[in-house]
């Protein structure tokens, strides 16, 4: 049979499955419409306190009518500077949060390695970007800086913007395809464990197995940050945490005429295993900069 035929035949049979898909793309198109409306709307914004930190800095050296005084233009202008520069932190940070949440959160970790992982080229070029950002970003609003300063620091915020974006992208449209079979079915069961491990119904004996083997199962396939860990296990000793309170309570609820089986208590669990000090700068998740009051 004529391949074309196959497929029309095939088309014939599950015409009903182009509706759900219709739905799925239409989603993923509004969605892309809203973040790029979004985008537009910062960038616009941030290109009109631009050109009013330009206009005020042209007025401040006698550039404009003469009813504008010089003290009222450096102050219009340090006020421009500041509001630009208060957009530019707040976007800068939102970034930094959506990239955090990548790197904190081992399930997505798992879901999409290609985010953390810096052999990736566009990965590694967000890092590149992150590191630039980061470095021209003034200590404050308040601080004093120069109309170039606060042009590069704009420019180093868009392309942070941008090559997030792209990295996202990419990332998840990747996956876990550029692991081999065998890798991927440890992805598989690092995840089933994953779910085990900060499950409350499980045992703490359950959790504890299920942590170790999220870690031996991702040893060698993803290079977890230490922040990352340390969220897991916090996670992780929460739930042991409050499976050992509900024991008590549990107990509680009982009659005093009934009679109580004495049972040995339970073990209590053991310490989660100290991770190795890493050295690589890059990965550490550090505290989003504060600004100054």
């Amino acid at each position: 049979m004529d391949p074309l035929q196959q497929v029309l035949q095939w088309l014939g049979h599950y015409w009903w499955i182009i509706f759900p898909v219709m739905g799925i793309a239409g989603g993923i198109a509004r969605r892309w419409e809203i973040g790029a409306r979004r985008r537009h709307e910062r960038r616009m914004e941030t290109l009109r306190l631009k050109g009013e930190l330009k206009a005020a800095q042209f007025a401040a050296r006698g550039g404009v009518a003469p009813q504008l005084s010089p003290r009222r233009a450096a102050a219009q202008q340090e006020n421009s500077a500041k509001e630009l520069l208060q957009r530019l932190f707040a976007e800068h940070d939102e970034i930094t949060v959506r990239w955090l949440d990548y790197e904190l959160d081992v399930a997505k970790m798992i879901a999409f390695p290609a985010m953390s992982d810096g052999r990736q080229p566009l990965t590694a070029a967000f890092l590149r970007a992150k590191k630039t950002a980061d470095a021209l970003r003034p200590s404050s609003a308040d601080a004093k800086v120069t109309e170039q300063q606060v042009s590069e620091y704009l420019d180093a915020v868009g392309a942070y913007a941008v090559a997030f974006e792209v990295a996202e992208k990419d990332a998840r449209r990747l996956r876990d395809s550029t692991f081999t079979d065998d890798e991927r079915k440890r992805l598989e069961r690092a995840q089933h464990m994953l779910k085990v491990a900060v499950d409350q119904s499980a045992t703490p004996a359950e959790r504890q197995a299920a942590y170790r083997r999220v870690r031996e199962e991702l040893d060698g396939l993803i290079d977890l940050s230490d922040a990352a860990v340390e969220n897991l296990e916090k996670k992780v000793a929460l739930q042991l945490e409050q499976g050992h309170a509900a024991a008590p309570a549990a107990s509680a609820e009982g009659t005093a005429t009934e009679p109580v089986a004495h049972e040995a208590p339970a073990p209590l669990p053991e310490p989660l295993p100290v991770r190795e000090p890493r050295t690589d700068p890059l990965r550490q998740a550090a505290p989003l900069p504060r600004q100054e009051p």
